[in-house]
């Protein structure tokens, strides 16, 4: 199977009206690689069949703004009910919701700037390839809907952030101050039209010829949440859940995909491809062409390096201590660990000596040395509390809850990448996977909640149930109609999809966020606010607007 090599962007700047492409277009990832810099080209470059190709695959590697990277995780873990911040400095303030976030973050500006790059780059391909010459009608067709599909998704990631946004469909060719904050319903309008135009073009996801485009798979799971999520806006309708459920119900049965019998394995590092992905966002081992890579690997994990019988390694990562799991997460969420194989699966619990020798105890007092070989268990994490007499029959450090600080707490496994050229590589090489059938079955019975058919959802969510079973525990996994609440359905969103950035947007879309922070983020709740639940815009796009803040209004309470 072919990949699609997404390289650096091909840029339409919104504000400058330049054209820029900035990328290298590579072949299948058997081939060899073609270093060809295109960079600083003109825009009649686009209106040739090549340029149609390199601009959509630029228009691609906008979502590497969002996927994998620190800023996308920092607005998706940070400051919501299940993660809160470790010891690391950097951007603590997204999690606790200080004055220190405001319209001045880098951050904000940066993501804001490149998903407008990327929907410009879009706008350009969508006017321009029904007049390009020497390429064929079907294949003009799939660019233009795989064109519609990122802008649509660039259009409601920048809406459920930031509220009404300006809505730009057409290309942007000279410099314009004109702007203006366009309502939420008519940005919904857009992304809907966008995305069911865009579904009969697409390739289904078996025919797709080259891994990571868009499929008619992906843009019925996008269309199904935009659907889902409008439900819940000022902008609904009575009919959004009864419109997304046969779209979840069609990513399900008609696609060849399936949920790995194996939770552990969905994410299991060189299992990137697997029947669970709907769609991934493609990265590469080259650091001419990577980016900024994939740098999930560094955010979720524990100061393991300092301890007796530890150094950092590639194979347990590079630990940034980032984002720590409260409390609420580790013991409300994941407490049934008899059954539910998910927390032993999703968090690491042993860490095994690569650096031998007699070294005193740092967090575990019950014994004053620990000796190690070579391979030797030096950590275990068991996720519960151990008392003092049989924690001194270990040969190791045994790390029990009372024992979590903001340098030691369960890290989590999912974005561990071992195939970093060395320990302290931050560009990740791994395909970041931002839809998997197992999230399409859980927005399936959020939509069959929202319309009270309480029975469909308690079946939809117990086949995601028994996935996560130990063997022999199927049935035991099973929940009645009567356990079906609205908060079982929270709580395993959190379970199934613990660290893969949707927590933020989940709490956003079901209107909670500011309680559900306050019961179980002790950093944050003494900061958070009602207009918390909208990001400030960047002071660098209100600057540039005619007017400036009467012309492109800042959300209340930045």
């Amino acid at each position: 199977m072919k990949n699609l090599n997404i390289k650096n962007q091909v840029k339409t700047l919104t504000r400058t009206g330049a054209l820029v492409l900035s990328l290298f277009f590579a072949q299948a990832c058997q081939d060899a690689l073609q270093e060809d810099v295109i960079s600083q080209i003109g825009s009649e470059y686009l209106n040739t069949a090549k340029g149609l190709d390199d601009a959509v695959s630029a228009a691609y590697s906008s979502m590497r703004s969002w996927y994998g990277t620190e800023r996308g995780n920092n607005f998706t873990e940070f400051g919501t009910d299940i993660y809160t911040n470790g010891a690391d400095g950097s951007w603590k303030f997204m999690n606790t919701y200080t004055n220190q976030f405001d319209s001045q973050t880098g951050q904000v500006r940066e993501l804001w700037d490149d998903l407008y790059r990327g929907i410009n780059t879009c706008n350009a391909v969508i006017e321009r390839a029904p007049g390009i010459s020497g390429v064929n009608e079907a294949t003009k067709t799939q660019r233009i809907a795989e064109a519609k599909f990122i802008r649509a998704h660039h259009y409601f990631l920048l809406m459920q952030l930031f509220g009404p946004v300006e809505l730009r469909l057409e290309e942007t060719k000279v410099p314009t101050k004109i702007v203006k904050r366009n309502p939420e319903s008519e940005i919904y309008a857009a992304i809907i039209k966008d995305l069911t135009e865009a579904i009969p073009g697409l390739e289904a996801r078996k025919a797709s010829t080259q891994y990571g485009r868009a499929t008619r798979a992906a843009a019925e799971h996008l269309l199904g949440r935009v659907y889902v999520t409008k439900g819940t806006s000022s902008s609904k309708a009575a009919d959004d859940f009864a419109k997304a459920e046969p779209l979840f119900k069609n990513v399900i049965s008609n696609y060849g995909l399936r949920l790995l019998p194996d939770f552990g394995q969905v994410h299991a590092f060189g299992n990137e491809i697997n029947d669970e992905v709907i769609w991934s966002v493609q990265y590469t081992r080259s650091q001419l062409t990577n980016g900024g890579g994939n740098n999930a690997h560094v955010f979720f994990l524990m100061e393991y390096d300092t301890q007796p019988g530890m150094r950092r390694d590639t194979q347990n990562g590079r630990p940034f201590k980032r984002y720590r799991p409260t409390v609420y997460a580790l013991e409300k969420v994941f407490q049934n660990r008899e059954n539910d194989s998910r927390y032993k699966k999703s968090f690491i619990d042993v860490y095994l000596s690569n650096r031998p020798g007699t070294f005193n105890t740092t967090f575990d007092r019950s014994k004053p040395t620990v000796t190690f070989a070579q391979g030797d268990t030096s950590m275990f994490i068991p996720g519960f509390e151990m008392p003092a007499t049989e924690r001194a029959k270990r040969k190791y450090q045994v790390l029990t809850p009372s024992m979590y600080d903001e340098k030691l707490f369960p890290g989590l496994v999912k974005h561990l990448d071992p195939g970093r050229a060395d320990l302290t590589q931050f560009e990740g090489g791994r395909d970041y996977i931002a839809m998997r059938l197992a999230d399409t079955y859980l927005l399936l019975a959020e939509a069959q909640f929202r319309q009270g058919k309480l029975a469909e959802a308690t079946a939809t969510i117990n086949i995601v149930r028994r996935r996560a079973a130990w063997p022999g525990k199927e049935a035991a996994m099973e929940i009645t109609p009567a356990q079906m609440t609205f908060e079982f359905l929270m709580e395993e969103r959190a379970r199934e999809l613990t660290g893969e950035q949707t927590r933020w947007l989940d709490l956003k879309r079901w209107g909670n966020l500011i309680e559900r922070v306050k019961l179980h983020n002790p950093q944050a709740a003494p900061n958070i606010k009602d207009f918390h639940v909208l990001r400030p815009i960047p002071q660098n796009q209100i600057d540039r607007a005619e007017g400036g803040p009467s012309g492109f209004p800042q959300n209340p309470g930045y």
